[in-house]
């Protein structure tokens, strides 16, 4: 009998185990793709090596309303849109511009931001945008596969635009001296000026009109419900608070 009773006892505590593993993980995984090098929306904190970023906190809220969990996987920029067609990924969060032709193979959700691209330089440069366009000898950079690249050189025609993996490579150019600026959105300039506080700046406005949206596999029911939470976080400030939070907002 107290065997029995033992076996009784241990089944319980299973049960009793199993059920508590279940309610701190329920809801279905999703696989989100991020470089965790696009400060603010995504990078590694250098105090605590842990990703942070508006990616990550608008990810997470956005799960907590439609029932899933978030499982972040780094990823690198090049070749990311033929890997979200094939369904590589759930989602990607990477301050993604909404384009024509991206639309065409992948699904975007409805936009949370509209940013502008920018020309950073080192804090010491004294050239302007007008002069990186006339001087052939002032070198410009950005990030490969992206509108920023595709900016960089319709603005500079004339020049042989660098492009880099990502835009911390771009960044660590320029205050390298390798190059002497970078094509980026505003948002992420900020980003990276708040990292190397004081060494850098922005020289001047090229855009201004680009609306950055999540990606979705074609077809993805995952769509429909994040942009049905996007529209919650808009009415009850949410939306705000994290924009805010993270500087995409001024």
């Amino acid at each position: 009998m107290k065997k029995v009773t033992a076996i009784l006892t241990v089944l319980i505590l299973a049960t009793l185990v199993l059920t508590a593993c279940g309610s701190a993980a329920d809801g279905d995984v999703v696989i989100v793709a991020v470089e965790n090098a696009y400060p603010p929306f995504n990078m590694i904190d250098e105090a605590s090596g842990e990703p942070v970023g508006w990616d990550y906190d608008t990810v997470n809220e956005i799960c907590s309303r439609i029932g899933c969990v978030a499982e972040f996987r780094e990823a690198a920029w090049d070749g990311i849109f033929p890997a979200m067609q094939a369904g590589e990924f759930d989602w990607l969060a990477d301050g993604v511009t909404y384009t024509d032709e991206r639309a065409e193979i992948v699904d975007f959700s409805t936009p949370y931001v509209v940013v502008g691209q920018v020309l950073l330089v080192r804090a010491d440069e004294t050239n302007g945008l007008e002069d990186f366009k006339t001087n052939a000898d002032l070198l410009v950079g950005t990030q490969i596969g992206t509108t920023n690249e595709i900016v960089a050189k319709e603005t500079f025609p004339d020049k042989e635009i660098q492009s880099y993996e990502d835009f911390g490579g771009s960044v660590l150019a320029l205050l390298a001296g390798d190059i002497d600026a970078v094509v980026i959105d505003n948002i992420s300039a900020s980003g990276f000026m708040a990292e190397n506080e004081g060494d850098m700046k922005i020289a001047g406005q090229i855009t201004s009109d680009e609306e950055l949206a999540f990606v979705f596999p074609p077809g993805s029911e995952l769509t429909e419900k994040v942009n049905g939470a996007l529209a919650e976080m808009k009415a009850d400030g949410t939306l705000d608070t994290l924009n805010a939070k993270w500087g995409l907002t001024e």
